[in-house]
Parts: C-alpha cells; structure tokens; sequence
C-alpha cells in the first residue's frame, strides 16, 4: 500500500502544483482554460489516437466487460436518482446527480495514471470505460435534462456533440487505422507519441488549477456524491466484474480502479451549461479529488494483490 501510494504522489503531486499556481493567481482562470482546451483537443486526443491504433481489437472489444462496467454503473446512477428524488429534486437535478455518482475522471487522470501505474496492458480497459462513460452516461443525461426542459428529446444536437468531441473522434480514427490494419509510420508514431507525452502533466496540472476557483457549498449533497463516486461505484462496478460476468482478472482490476477515480470535471461543464445543480457537482469534484489521494492507492494497491 505504501509503495503503489508513492507511486501516485507524483500524480497528485502535479494536480496540487496546479492548484497552488490557480489559488495565487500565477496561473489564472483564463489560462487554465486555454491548458484544458490544448490538452483537450490536441495532447489526450493525441495519446487516445495512438492507443487505439496500436492496440489489438480484442482488448478494446470485450462483451463482457462493458457489460459489467454498464450494469455496475447503472446501479449506482439508480440509487443516486432515487436518493435525489427522495429528497424532492425535479427530474433534471435528480438525473444530473445520478451523472456524478459515476462518472470518473477517466480521461484527463485515469488514462494518464492508470496505464502508467497498471501497465501498458490497461490501455484497453481504460478505453472501454472511456468509451462508455462518453457515449452511453453522457448521451444520458444530455436526453434527460433535454426532455425535463423541453417535453421532447432532441437527437441532432446530441449527435454533433458526439461528433464534435475530440477524444471521440480520435479514438473512432485510431479505431478505423486498426481495423485496416494500417502500419504505423515512423514520424506519425513519435508525432503522436510525442505530443501525447504532454497529455499527463498538462492535464494533471490543469485539473488542480480548475480546483483552485472552486468553493465547497452544497457541503451535504456533495459528500453523499463524492461518498458514492469513490466507494459505491467502484464496490458495485466489482461485484458486477467479479461475481456476475466473465471479466478476465486483470480486466476487472483495471475496470474497477477506473470506477474508484473522482467525479471528472466535464460533468461540471454539463451542470453549468444547462444550469443544473452547478454548485453541488462543483462541490462534489472539489472533496472527492481531495480524497482520492487515499483511495485511489488502495484501490490500485487491491487490484495488484
């Protein structure tokens, strides 16, 4: 437990320098938002496109493991609606809350982080509940909030959205390159590895900077959230890996420490781009960033064992 935490320090370590720049105003909102754009749409789509292209198609398509990942996953949106309505939230706050209950911060930390600390060998796990988290929960809620304010569900919007989306794109390009079983050429390979190198500390240092301009309001909600995001989902995505369907062990770990990562910060976005429930998914990010320091470890620590 403690050598896989000191593994992860430098991790984290990037996230607080980040923060420390974002809360002395060394690095401002202003430029926090032009470093998430470059590693957004250049860096990580760089680095997804290069895992994709190389990987073996059986490791990014596995039947039981999304199956797995999405029944876990359901499960823990399922209580976090029906903990939402308990308390009376319309539809559309009700759904946003059950978003953050599961969705990790799988590209920005998990795909940096996993496959450094798990091995090359994680890639296509990490990229299966990428995948899932992008196309299946972010389709989701996006359908929810829309008929919650409109009575009605609109499918052209969603789909440009999902074309627009550089970490889709380039994981379908990468996607396309292995299926024609294209070779990869010298420059393009270091081209892409090259800037995808500069995806993990970019992104790293980008989440801890965006932290720095958050306040902890909604304290009650966003515990519950963040409670839910760091033990819930991951306990339920396990039993669903390991007790229902036939994911292969390794597969399962991988899945599960992706489960056990903190909200990700583009449930943030949606929340204030339709207006729903902003701060309490502010809040939510900011505590379960901070404590994930300790679970991710032990989480990590369990998958090896």
């Amino acid at each position: 437990m403690w050598e896989i935490f000191l593994k992860t320090l430098p991790f984290f370590g990037l996230i607080g320098l980040g923060w420390g720049a974002g809360q002395l105003r060394f690095f401002p909102a202003e430029a926090t938002a032009w470093l998430t754009k470059f590693v957004f749409y250049f860096a990580l789509s760089a680095m997804l496109f290069r895992f994709t292209a190389t990987l073996p198609l059986e490791e990014l398509f596995d039947p039981a493991f999304f199956a797995a990942y999405l029944t876990g996953s359901f499960l823990v949106w399922i209580i976090g609606f029906i903990v939402a309505k308990a308390r009376t939230r319309p539809l559309a706050e009700a759904a946003m809350e059950a978003h953050t209950t599961m969705t990790g911060n799988t590209g920005f930390l998990g795909v940096p982080m996993l496959v450094v600390l798990l091995g090359p060998k994680a890639a296509g796990p990490v990229l299966m509940v990428l995948a899932a988290d992008m196309i299946v929960f972010s389709t989701l809620i996006t359908l929810i909030i829309t008929y919650a304010r409109h009575g009605r569900v609109a499918f052209a919007p969603l789909a440009l959205g999902l074309v627009k989306n550089p970490m889709i794109v380039s994981m379908v390009a990468g996607l396309a390159w292995a299926l024609l079983h294209l070779p990869m050429p010298g420059p393009l390979d270091e081209f892409t590895k090259l800037l995808g190198a500069a995806a993990t500390p970019g992104a790293l240092f980008a989440i801890g900077a965006s932290l720095a301009g958050r306040s902890a309001e909604k304290v009650g909600p966003a515990l519950w959230l963040s409670a839910a995001k760091l033990f819930l989902h991951p306990l339920a995505v396990a039993i669903a890996a390991l007790l229902i369907f036939p994911v292969e062990p390794f597969a399962a770990g991988v899945m599960i420490a992706a489960a056990a990562l903190p909200v990700a910060g583009n449930v943030y976005i949606l929340a204030a781009h339709f207006s729903v429930a902003p701060q309490r998914v502010s809040s939510a990010i900011l505590f379960s960033t901070a404590v994930s320091i300790l679970t991710i470890p032990a989480v990590i620590a369990w998958v090896h064992q």
